[in-house]
């Protein structure tokens, strides 16, 4: 089977580690023209487009938290590769520290929202307004989390966000479907990255992950790339509003 995407656009969010960092290297690889953005990580973002080639993939600074500066990064793509067919929302925070409730922040709970839901809202509203403009197939695939689904105790911001997105691809699916643009969602649990690195890095924490998991371990990056991909190509053609779930299990035992 053939996943190709030959001739379109990827916009891809935090694509310069982890799950964002292989989801371009698979788009590019599978013929798409790639921008993505980064906030801190300058010196890997600007390696990866150099590997992939400038005339395949191109990366911005862009800090996304809020709805400012998305508008900026959808226009950053069309103006560099003439057009928008697909977006990947994959950038998030998990703070790692334990929050219970009555003593989480105010300013993490601003914090949080302003960057998993926030600057998501954003990004699909400009991206689909250039996709409506171009009057073709478009595909929107949002990064939410098991959180998302059965809640995170000591992390209410972070379930809430991922919950957020779960629920705007269940409603945009439905709206859009009529302008042939396709939303849905990949659902990871715990993945080899940058930002679970402390957690996993503890033995007892790693023990208690690990013991919540069918399948015995965590993810690799690739493994939650490989289904993003999937549904942005033609084989997807007849999936919307769905949550891909990409846990090893997890989500049916934890």
């Amino acid at each position: 089977m053939n996943l190709s995407l030959d001739r379109k656009v990827a916009l891809i969010t935090g694509g310069s580690r982890g799950i964002g960092a292989a989801a371009v290297r698979m788009f590019v690889a599978a013929g798409a023209q790639v921008l993505f953005n980064y906030e801190k990580a300058r010196d890997k973002a600007e390696q990866l487009a150099r590997d992939l080639g400038e005339g395949r993939c191109a990366t911005v600074a862009c800090n996304l938290a809020g709805t400012e500066t998305a508008r900026t990064l959808v226009d950053a793509t069309v103006k560099r590769f003439g057009r928008l067919d697909i977006l990947v929302a994959n950038h998030g925070v998990w703070p790692p520290d334990d929050a219970p409730i009555d003593q989480l922040s105010d300013a993490q709970w601003r914090a949080t929202v302003a960057i998993n839901l926030d600057s998501v809202f954003a990004l699909v509203k400009h991206s689909v307004g250039q996709m409506k403009k171009q009057k073709g197939p478009g595909h929107v695939v949002l990064v939410s989390s098991t959180a998302g689904q059965r809640g995170e105790a000591f992390h209410c911001d972070y379930a809430a966000t991922k919950g957020a997105l779960i629920s705007m691809v269940k409603g945009l699916s439905t709206e859009l479907a009529g302008d042939g643009i396709h939303v849905n969602c990949v659902a990871p649990g715990w993945v080899e990255t940058d930002m679970s690195t402390p957690a996993l890095s503890d033995p007892k924490t790693r023990a208690e992950v690990f013991s919540k998991i069918p399948l015995g371990r965590v993810a690799k990056p690739e493994e939650i790339a490989a289904p993003i991909l999937f549904l942005c190509t033609e084989h997807a053609g007849f999936i919307t509003g769905e949550i891909f779930n990409v846990n090893g299990g997890a989500v049916l035992v934890g």
